[in-house]
């Protein structure tokens, strides 16, 4: 037949079938080679707000991986506010204290609810002391994704800092100016997310590769001066110690690593990013070097602790969902087995497989944890949110060896307390506490306990290190709340763990 007379079937089981007009009716913009390639790429981040379709009482959704150095949220949310946006939910996998500018903008009704890995600064103390109608909800890092998944966070525009991308949106955190490294967290919201545009330090060549963010889930891309400082990602609970008692913290629980049987050929781990843990990972490196053992993968948020045993070649292989310096994400840019991986990857418990669920030994923080060993990251002494759930509660359900570290006392306050303010991780996910008074042993776990005192270290019950902080300080006074919900604290699986309450004045 003419191929210029539109084709009708009649046959009703097809159903309606668009018939044949032109070859490029889908795809007008290939009709026009300067539009083929920029079609994404926007003069600002107004246009490309107006073109996502974005609405009141929309989601948005950002990353931190350049924690303290963020240069993002803030300033799209004071575009929003400008624009005249209200009743929007703020979806950021975490917020420091650089997001401070965000108590305007909520006290203006621009951001009406936030889910949120943790917060800190003055945005926690406003929101601590009642700020928000609505209660901040405090999810996990796998725990974050499962509500994606679920459907509960449903996020209609992503707004995803990027050193470098092309003009399609192949991006990467590992060149250009500002390298923050691994994109974990921006790969979730890149999938899930309604519409994604990138804000882009450098625009490149076509293809961007290797690409973390693929070219087939960004909408529109927006060039900007920087979108973040690098030199800020290793600050305040990424930081290095020289604190001779974090230091002694740190060689007990390589110690309690080393005699715990674990401690074997091909164990895997996770170190994380506080002091007494990069530090801990170093020592580990001088216990491995020494028997010639070596791990087969350690994952998590990366340090340049652990890359430097990975090419002394004690460690095969890296799983990155978050570079906590600089030269982890040098690290990630030049080590074929130092391999980016998405917090879906890494720990979401509704994933087909996580990460974390192959880990031998896991070593973890706290602001508190209690006599039955529950872990509280959430709030301070003073009741206020200061810290992060972030993976703590994946990664403690699913290592074998789950180790707290942390001092017994800080600022004369009890690190060891009767019952934690609140709970993020259950006790029955803690195997052993490290602090610079002595290691308790999980009754649960009798076997660790019995190894380590075989091994000479200083083991005592939990009760015991209770009552050594209490007699060193006397009883804490009891913090005062109001009735008011601030805060909701989401086990991984979405549940209910624990509440904030609004801090009595």
């Amino acid at each position: 037949m003419n191929q210029t007379e539109p084709l009708h079937i009649q046959y009703p089981a097809l159903g309606h079938l668009a018939p044949f007009e032109d070859a490029l009716a889908a795809t007008p913009w290939l009709a026009d080679p300067a539009a083929k390639s920029q079609r994404k790429l926007c003069a600002s981040l107004e246009q490309a707000v107006e073109r996502s379709g974005l609405k009141n009482g929309m989601t948005i959704s950002f990353h931190h991986a350049f924690r303290e150095g963020d240069q993002v949220i803030n300033q799209v949310v004071a575009t929003l506010a400008r624009m005249g946006f209200r009743d929007l939910t703020l979806a950021s996998s975490s917020l420091m204290t650089c997001n401070d500018a965000l108590i305007e903008h909520i006290r203006n009704g621009v951001i009406r609810r936030i889910y949120t890995s943790g917060m800190r600064g003055k945005l926690a103390e406003a929101i601590s002391h009642g700020l928000m109608d609505e209660p901040v909800q405090i999810h996990s890092h796998g725990g974050r994704v499962k509500l994606i998944q679920d459907g509960e966070l449903n996020i209609d525009v992503a707004f995803l800092g990027v050193p470098c991308s092309d003009e399609f949106g192949n991006a990467n955190g590992t060149h250009g100016a500002s390298c923050c490294g691994s994109l974990g967290y921006a790969m979730v919201d890149a999938r899930y997310a309604h519409n994604v545009v990138l804000l882009t330090e450098s625009l490149v060549p076509f293809p961007n590769m290797p690409a973390s963010i693929v070219q087939d889930q960004v909408d529109y891309i927006v060039p900007v001066a920087q979108v973040g400082d690098p030199a800020k990602i290793s600050v305040g609970a990424a930081r290095v110690t020289s604190n001779p008692r974090e230091l002694m913290i740190a060689r007990n629980a390589a110690d309690v690593i080393e005699h715990s049987g674990y401690f074997t050929e091909g164990f895997s781990m996770q170190t994380g990013s506080g002091a007494a843990s990069t530090a801990c990972t170093r020592f580990l490196g001088q216990k491995m070097a020494r028997d010639g053992i070596h791990a087969r993968f350690a994952l998590g948020g990366i340090t340049g602790s652990l890359v430097d045993l990975h090419e002394q070649g004690l460690i095969a292989t890296l799983l990155d969902t978050q570079c906590f310096d600089s030269q982890a994400a040098g690290s990630l840019a030049r080590n074929p087995q130092h391999v980016e991986i998405s917090t879906n990857v890494y720990a979401n418990p509704g994933s087909k497989a996580a990460c974390c669920d192959q880990l031998d030994v896991v070593i973890l923080s706290a602001l508190e944890i209690d006599t039955d060993f529950n872990v509280n990251v959430i709030t301070g002494s003073d009741g206020v949110m200061r810290g992060a759930s972030g993976g703590h509660c994946d990664v403690a359900a699913a290592a074998n060896l789950t180790i707290v570290v942390a001092p017994l006392l800080r600022s004369r306050i009890p690190t060891v307390v009767r019952r934690v303010t609140t709970c993020v991780t259950p006790g029955s996910c803690i195997d052993v506490l490290v602090t610079d008074h002595g290691i308790a042993v999980n009754p649960a776990r009798p076997e660790i306990r019995e190894r380590l005192e075989n091994a000479g270290l200083p083991v005592m019950d939990i009760e015991m290190l209770w009552e050594r902080a209490i007699s060193l300080t006397g009883a804490p006074k009891a913090i005062e709340f109001t009735d008011k919900i601030v805060g909701v604290i989401r086990y991984r699986d979405g549940s209910v763990i624990d509440v904030v309450y609004q801090v009595k004045e």
